[in-house]
Formats: C-alpha cells, structure tokens, sequence
C-alpha cells in the first residue's frame, strides 16, 4: 500500500506512482477571484475526480463562502469518491497552486492524513508534457473512509479570531494580496469593506511560490522566519479561507507545527466586526422591523405572511419607511447597520431574546421553517449576542 511521506509531491513522483491501486487523484480546482484562465475543463491528470470544494465539501447554507462542511457530510462526500480510509491521495488544481491545499487542509482536519498537494499542479504536469485524459472518472464504488475531528485545533471561527486577535502571544498571517490587504483595491466580494483583522501582518501566499511551485524548505523558512517569533502561535487568514491553506502547507513544509487556519476568513470578520460608519438614527420600532426584514429575505424575498407579522409589530408608516431604505442596502451594509443600531440602543440580554423570539415568530407564520431560515437564524443569534 502506498503511503505518502511529505505534504507535497512532484510531478515526477506522482507519475511514478500513479499506478499504485491505493491511490487517487483528485482536481480540487475553483475560480479565482481574479477570474485568470487555466485548463479546467479540458484535460486532467490521469485517475482525476472533482473535489467539488464549492458544492459538495463546504457547508452551502452558511452565511460565508467555503466554510467547513459537517463531519457527516464531509465522510459522505468522501466515500462517494470512492476513498477508503487506507487510501492515498494526491490533490491539485489547474491554476498550479491556489486551491488545492484547501482539499489538503479539509482531510487532514478530518483525520486522514495520507494525502499531499501536488507541487506545481496541472501546470508543471503539462510543463512536463505528461500524459492526460478528457473527462473526470467515475467511481463506481462505495469507500469506507471514515472522518474524525481528533485536533479542532486546526480550525478556528469568529470567537476564536477574535480572542487570537487579542493576544501578544499570536500572530496572524493575511495571504491575501498586498493591494487587498492594505485597501488600495477593493475586495472581490460585492459589499464587503476592506480593512484587517488586528495583530496582522500581510504575508501573500504567491511569495511561497516560484512561478507554479513551491519555494524550497530553506526559502520557506527564511520568509516566515522573517516574519514570525517562534514563541508565537500562528493563525492563517486569507479572503474566504482558500489561500489561508497555502500558507498552512508552506509552513508544514517550512517545520512549523503550531498554527491554525481562520475559516471565514476576512468575508467573515469583514462583515461580522463594525466600521466606523455612524448608527441609523432609528428608533427601536425601525430597528425591528429592519431586522425582522433581514431575516425575511432569508430566501431573497418576503411573502405576505412575513409582511403582515412585520406590520404587526410596527405599524404601515414604519414598515413602508424601513422597506423602502432596507431595499436600497446590499448585504454588508445590512448588517452594519443592525450590528450599529443594537449597540446604540445599548439592548439588554432580556430584549435581545425578545428579539430573537419575534424572528422565530416570523419564520414560522407561514407554518414552514426551512434550512435557509435555520441558517439565518443561527446567523442573527451570532451577530445579536
């Protein structure tokens, strides 16, 4: 059986390899944000499957891109691949290094840890004229993979981010590019504000690479060492928790061991953290009914049941007032100006409760209470609380 020794492996080992019957070989590719061309869709390495990160391994009902999927659906997912829990795994994508540490971090996180990126992926296997198939095959099987959590660890949320944060004895480490990281462009995702998460530094994961490959161990180090104190614990952040795995894997193979991956990233703490905007001068009234309008479009519209129930705790002239500006806000803008307006009213615990009740009362007028509406239930206890 073959068993995988280093997080990442050439093209040259991987075509020597290939044929070993415990192996697969899976395209963890995605889009760039930058929208770049690559080979998606027209050639693959022999032995690919898609690891469909957007679909099928992130949890697609959660507020923010690419959050960590559910130990259930993770393992089912797995198993559909047709991957055992003595298989070995080679994962890459067609951009060369982008995406492709994600899948690498997710089954490590997950407890299985034979699995390595492939250095340089589709790219440096073209470079190197090695041969290629048309189409993605089929597993035709059931695998017997099985996830464990054994270091949650690896994995850190909001409260954790903002704890990290805090802390002289933690560093965080921004993969996104310079530009993004210090606001001279704009992020990618409509709405989201630029800015960072405190106690940052900018450390784009392209610096790790040479070209399409990774640097060599002792460049590795030399670029965290000089940055990094090594009594620190290191958290790695990025855009939405893609490249925020780059810089994982470089520093695996840099002989780091103490460092955590932020999930939601900058989209989560962008939107979850408050600028420096001023609050609506809403009454509590408006404040509700803004709220209870949020909640509503769970499903990016409101039905006649959650218009009434909304009315009902307001009146029409409210109701009309707060719909008409609710209807010119995108979604970051939304939420600041709930997250302003509950902090300026300084709301006890007691009415926040009250007002996570009447969103409950909302969600259930119709006498349906779907996944969309759990989620964003969740979501409003997070940012109310």
């Amino acid at each position: 059986m073959l068993q995988i020794e280093s997080p990442l492996v050439s093209v040259d080992w991987l075509q020597k390899n290939i044929v070993a019957k415990n192996l697969i070989v899976l395209d963890a590719t995605i889009s760039k944000v930058s929208g770049s061309k690559h080979y998606s869709n027209t050639v693959y390495i022999p032995k690919s499957q898609f690891f469909d990160i957007k679909k099928k391994f992130s949890d697609i009902d959660a507020e923010f891109p690419n959050s960590l999927p559910t130990l259930g659906q993770f393992q089912s997912e797995v198993q559909k691949l047709g991957i055992n829990n003595n298989t070995a795994i080679v994962v890459y994508d067609s951009h060369g290094m982008y995406s492709s540490a994600r899948a690498w971090w997710l089954f490590k996180y997950f407890g299985h840890n034979n699995t390595a990126v492939l250095d340089g992926g589709l790219p440096e296997w073209m470079a190197h004229k090695l041969p290629t198939i048309s189409d993605y095959i089929k597993s035709n099987i059931i695998g017997d993979f099985k996830a464990i959590i054994s270091n949650k660890g690896l994995m850190t949320d909001f409260d954790g981010i903002k704890s990290y944060s805090t802390s002289s004895n933690t560093l965080i480490l921004d993969a996104r590019s310079e530009k993004r990281f210090s606001g001279d462009v704009p992020e990618p995702r409509k709405g989201l504000r630029s800015g960072t998460i405190p106690n940052s530094l900018n450390l784009p994961y392209t610096e790790l690479l040479s070209g399409h490959n990774f640097k060599s161990k002792e460049e590795l180090k030399q670029i965290f060492n000089n940055r990094i104190d090594s009594q620190r614990k290191i958290i790695f952040s990025c855009g939405s928790g893609i490249t925020a795995c780059n810089l994982a894997l470089g520093a695996t193979l840099a002989g780091y061991k103490d460092f955590v991956v932020y999930d939601g990233s900058w989209t989560e703490y962008g939107t979850l953290t408050t600028t420096n905007m001023e609050a609506p001068k809403w009454t509590k009234d408006e404040l509700m009914a803004y709220i209870l309008l949020y909640a509503a479009h769970s499903d990016f519209k409101e039905d006649n049941h959650e218009r009434n129930v909304i009315i009902s705790k307001v009146d029409m002239q409210t109701f009309q007032k707060i719909h008409d500006e609710f209807s010119k806000d995108n979604d970051f803008k939304s939420i600041q100006k709930i997250l302003h307006s509950i902090e300026s009213h300084n709301y006890s615990k007691d009415q926040i409760d009250e007002i996570i009740a009447d969103i409950k009362g909302l969600f259930f007028a119709d006498g349906d209470f779907d996944i969309k509406e759990h989620s964003m239930l969740l979501f409003l206890k997070r940012i109310l609380k």
